[in-house]
């Protein structure tokens, strides 16, 4: 069940050719995706996997443009996508009477946010109230004000998000900055008047991620997942590696060398240390909750 065999997505460019290309593959019937979900379950027959996988790629790319708004590469964030659905169907089990759409998307959502917090997007944004409220907002009330477009904002609309989310100007600028890059999905796959958007190549019946993810208590989750990791950490490490990952504006080696009366290799040493345990913790947590919900659902 190779990802190589899927349609590839190398670049930000190639979106729109990748949606064209993924609609291609026909959404299955119930009976025919029972069918090949017993297939593979008992043979582990690799065409029926690959129908499977295939017919759900539009799910995975539904999901994961929820998730634009995180600064990442939007071709690794679906790539992330995809290896979650292949796990779903390789642990599907369609004797439970579901469909495999509703079992993929817990895995899809995982394997994405197992890598946004490899990514360390959200630990860097800053941890105050009117920070989490501007981040997990600010798309919203652009498109509430009709200012979605990639670029700069204007003035006027820079002071209706900051009066909207009672947050500073300067605030709405320097995160507008942070999180512009991808296109909206409602630009327009061609340059024809009357063109489709981006949107609307995307078939799923399954609540809007973005929309889901807009909110402070997906933040407090994965926050919550940081600090428990960070517990493994003593004293020391835990220190450093606030310092140099977790400020807005990190501390240098040289300081912290000083601080520490070490060399600033000493200090890079614990640093890196301390990112890899955390980062092990978390993933692990992340993994584990991903799987939980599975079961339950199942």
């Amino acid at each position: 069940m190779a990802q190589s065999n899927l349609p590839v997505l190398s670049a930000e460019g190639g979106l729109s050719r990748y949606l064209q290309e993924i609609r291609k593959f026909p959404m299955l019937e119930p009976d025919e995706e029972f069918m090949l979900a017993k297939r593979y379950k008992e043979h582990e027959d690799p065409a029926a996997a690959q129908k499977l996988i295939t017919s759900h790629l539009r799910l995975v790319a539904k999901i994961a443009m929820g998730y634009r708004g995180y600064g990442l590469p939007i071709s690794e964030v679906i790539s992330e996508g995809n290896v979650g659905l292949m796990h779903a169907v390789k642990r599907f089990e369609p004797d439970k009477g579901f469909r495999l759409a509703t079992y993929a998307m817990w895995w899809i959502r995982a394997a994405i946010q197992e890598y946004v917090l490899r990514s360390w997007s959200l630990v860097k944004i800053g941890t105050t109230a009117a920070q989490k409220r501007l981040f997990f907002n600010l798309r919203k009330v652009k498109g509430q004000i009709a200012a979605l477009d990639d670029g700069n904002l204007h003035p006027d609309q820079i002071k209706q998000i900051a009066s909207a989310l009672h947050v500073t100007e300067s605030d709405v600028v320097s995160m507008n900055q942070r999180l512009t890059g991808d296109a909206s999905l409602n630009a327009p796959m061609r340059a024809d008047e009357g063109a489709s958007e981006w949107q609307d190549w995307l078939v799923d019946d399954t609540p809007d991620q973005e929309t889901t993810l807009g909110n402070s208590e997906e933040y407090d989750e994965r926050m919550g997942l940081l600090t428990n990791a960070m517990a493994d950490l003593n004293e020391r490490e835990k220190a450093i590696f606030q310092a140099r990952r977790l400020q807005d504006n990190p501390a240098t080696l040289e300081e912290l060398a000083q601080e520490y009366n070490v060399s600033r290799e000493r200090i890079r040493q614990i640093e890196v240390r301390a990112f890899e345990k955390v980062q092990e913790a978390v993933t692990h947590a992340a993994r584990e909750k991903a799987r939980d919900q599975a079961r339950e659902r199942a």
